[in-house]
């Protein structure tokens, strides 16, 4: 049954997640010297990390019980900024976005694919509906705007046109005769036939004959299905009747719990929620009045006047409660003086070793203490959400009996503990609108204070009425004027796993001897999942994680940047922003309206994220001198404001900037650099990927394209005649070959090696001092 695989699943996960926050109190807390030892302990703890998250994402994807989704969540979340913190130190430590750790998957016993980075499905299934939705929208938009992609048609002269006309006439007057000689050719063997049958007359023995070996062949296909089917259930690959039935229904059941669980969970939740508001809504306003009034009545005794009441964004009435007992407001009181006096003893000895250092009296004295302490793991923000999941699955769900729970139904009690906290904070809402204004007329009848908000009305009005008319407008037009401008673009549908490339196994080796080794395709393809999906598809991840707001993609033309773009926009339902310079020439002239575009391009990113603002060609806005045929372009328009538009991004917005370029050399390094927080050197195929995928990949676009494969075609060594070529030189390739005449002609003249070399040679490949400059 496969839901207790998949508990099994669920609780090897958190076994293996538990022994790894253990590991992570013993030793990450130490200081440590040795560099080599920290990288093995970073990698080691990322290797654990990433088999606990594949698990994890399994057994959420895969289990039906709805609360235990929840809980898998919680820890999936948490496991993944762990990853992503981790990874961070090992960039620190090492100074390099690529890392190699050969050596350590083998002492574990693993393969390179097991630290391949799963992207978790519920990203796009949570989101389905609104996604679809929002495709039709931006289909019609673009429909109506004319931007729909259509094939172009190709000009044609007069006499080329009679040409094609005649030869489709002729074509056709041939097919038309044929098909009429075939039917007279039918009609007189018909005749011939008859005339012999009836001369001869009817045999019955040809006739019993006939009739035996239909009913025998027919006897005997029974047989083999039914000896067939018995063997498969004695071998254990198939069910025998009475269970297949069961089955059957199972899967039925199963399907219509997928359709309708949903909607029963919301139901369910509403039905309890109702329920709780009814029994115990009227007992919590009570208590919650009481202790709010009983909190006013000390703070006046101790303090000599009335709070003032705390705002909704301090918490309202939580900040009141916090305050429970006369004794422990005077000791905070007490604490915040001793901490006033401690900030300023330790200002005034900072200024005093300040002016020492000046003098030279301590030089490098920190540096020094550094050192002498080692290397220590930063603070994490998710150790705590991991270990909050793990003592929930610890409480509940480690020693629960779930024996006799078949269909995977929900748990009252659970939902119950969960909606009460809702129930309560509502409730604490409206009383908080009841208690402020019983605190004005207290203040009013025993202090005679009034109210100032009339003052600060004033000031927020004046705030309002400087702002700009684009606040007001809806983000349904936003969206519409940027989709029929051509900056909101639809993105294709590419997944991470169709970039296709092979773990490198030198990496360790070439480190050794002081080499530092290109990166492989593998190690692109898991930065793009760290730095671009996994951040994206997870709000509490982004907020919390080590932030990312730009990337940059650099590499030869042809290697994938622009499909990494799109595939990141695929996987987590993002939409896809292209501000390159050649889509925005002729657009938003001017200062003002340019900032006007990049304030519409963020309202609109923002509102609907995750989004992904796309520049391509990147180096064109930062070159140090402009060509004089993309003066009229005006590349660098853009310059000065990125970095303001970057500022503007905060950790809650899912909004990340993805620049690619194929000549980052070009460009002036310092804005550049100081806009582009990650760069992801995207290198041609290594000698992995070129033999074990590319020879998948030449069959697959030579498929793809109409072609076929015969003993003609040596795939094996068109894959190694094209080292030094990208997919991108492939697929040109290919298509020149691949025209609609060569593929008329395949059926009596197969494709052969030559061509396709023929075509490739044609092109220029990634010379060596390109790839030095790149590295």
């Amino acid at each position: 049954f496969s839901i207790s695989t998949y508990n099994k699943m669920w609780v090897d996960a958190q076994k293996d997640l538990d022994i790894q926050l253990r590991r992570e109190r013993e030793e990450f807390l130490q200081p440590e010297k040795d560099r080599v030892k920290v990288f093995n302990m970073l990698a080691t703890s990322y290797i654990k990390y990433m088999q606990i998250f594949r698990n994890l994402e399994t057994a959420h994807n895969r289990l039906v019980h709805w609360q235990k989704r929840m809980v898998i969540r919680q820890v999936l979340d948490g496991v993944i900024g762990r990853i992503l913190e981790v990874k961070k130190e090992m960039v620190e430590l090492e100074n390099s976005e690529f890392h190699y750790i050969d050596n350590i998957l083998e002492d574990l016993k693993l393969l390179p694919e097991d630290i391949e980075v799963p992207i978790p499905r519920y990203f796009i299934e949570e989101k389905l509906e609104v996604l679809q939705q929002r495709e039709k929208i931006l289909d019609q938009i673009l429909l109506n705007a004319g931007w729909q992609t259509q094939k172009p048609v190709k000009a044609m002269t007069f006499e080329e046109a009679i040409r094609v006309i005649q030869v489709a006439e002729r074509a056709r007057q041939g097919r038309c005769r044929a098909a009429f000689m075939k039917q007279i050719y039918l009609e007189e063997k018909r005749e011939r036939q008859t005339e012999l049958q009836v001369e001869m007359g009817p045999s019955p023995d040809d006739a019993a004959t006939y009739i035996q070996k239909v009913w025998r062949g027919y006897i005997q296909r029974k047989k083999t299905e039914k000896m067939r089917e018995e063997e498969m259930i004695f071998l254990g690959m198939s069910l025998p009747p009475h269970l297949k039935a069961t089955s059957i229904l199972q899967m039925h059941a199963g399907q219509v719990n997928t359709l309708q669980g949903e909607v029963q969970e919301r139901h369910e939740e509403v039905f309890i929620k109702d329920k709780l508001r009814e029994m115990e809504g009227l007992h919590i306003k009570e208590i919650l009045q009481d202790q709010i009034s009983q909190c006013f009545i000390e703070c006046r005794h101790i303090v000599g006047k009335f709070p003032d009441y705390p705002t909704e964004e301090a918490g309202g009435s939580v900040a009141i409660l916090s305050q429970k007992t006369p004794e422990q407001v005077a000791a905070e009181l007490a604490a915040r003086k001793e901490m006033a006096l401690q900030k300023k003893a330790q200002e005034g000895k900072k200024e005093k070793e300040g002016k020492e250092n000046i003098k030279g009296k301590n030089p490098q004295k920190t540096g020094n203490k550094e050192e002498q302490e080692g290397w220590k793991m930063a603070p994490s923000n998710f150790l705590s959400i991991m270990e909050e999941g793990n003592s929930q699955y610890k409480a509940v769900w480690q020693n629960r009996d779930e024996s006799l729970d078949f269909l995977q139904d929900h748990d009252p009690e659970l939902i119950k503990e969960d909606k009460r906290e809702e129930v309560e904070e509502e409730i604490r809402v409206q009383v908080d609108e009841l208690m402020q204004q019983k605190l004005k007329n207290l203040k009013l009848a025993v202090d005679g204070e009034k109210s100032d908000k009339q003052k600060k009305g004033r000031k927020s009005e004046k705030v309002r009425a400087a702002m700009m008319s684009l606040v007001h407008r809806t983000i349904d037009s936003l969206y519409r004027e940027l989709v029929e401008k051509g900056l909101l673009i639809k993105a294709k549908t590419v997944n991470l796993s169709d970039y296709v490339g092979e773990y490198s196994y030198l990496g360790t080796t070439l480190r050794q001897v002081d080499t530092e080794p290109m990166p492989s395709l593998a190690d692109v393809r898991q930065l793009i999942a760290l730095y671009g999906i996994l951040p994206l598809g997870s709000q509490t991840v982004h907020e919390k994680a080590p932030l990312v707001k730009a990337l940059l993609l650099a590499g030869p033309a042809g290697v994938g940047k622009k499909m990494l773009v799109h595939a990141i926009c695929t996987e987590t339902g993002a939409n896809l922003f292209n501000l390159s310079a050649s889509n925005i020439a002729g657009k938003y002239l001017g200062k003002n309206s340019l900032q006007m575009m990049l304030h519409m391009v963020l309202k609109v990113a923002k509102q609907l994220q995750p989004s992904v603002v796309w520049i391509g060609d990147t180096e064109k806005i930062f070159s140090k001198a402009v060509p004089n045929a993309e003066e009229e372009m005006n590349p660098k328009r853009l310059e000065k404001i990125l970095p303001k538009f970057l500022k503007a991004l905060k950790a809650q917005d899912r909004v990340l900037l993805v620049g690619t370029t194929n000549r980052p050399f070009d460009a002036n390094l310092k804005p550049f650099c100081k806009v582009y927080q990650k760069i992801i050197l995207i290198p041609r195929p290594d000698y992995a990927s070129r033999f074990g995928k590319y020879s998948i990949l030449w069959k697959h676009i030579i498929l793809q394209n109409g072609g076929a494969i015969t003993n003609l075609l040596n795939i094996s060594c068109l894959a190694k005649m094209s080292d030094g070529f990208t997919p991108g030189h492939i697929v040109q390739a290919v298509q020149a070959v691949l025209s609609e005449l060569r593929l008329l002609q395949m059926t009596r003249k197969p494709l052969r090696t030559a061509e396709f070399m023929t075509s490739l040679a044609r092109q220029d490949p990634v010379y060596k001092e390109e790839e030095e400059s790149f590295k």
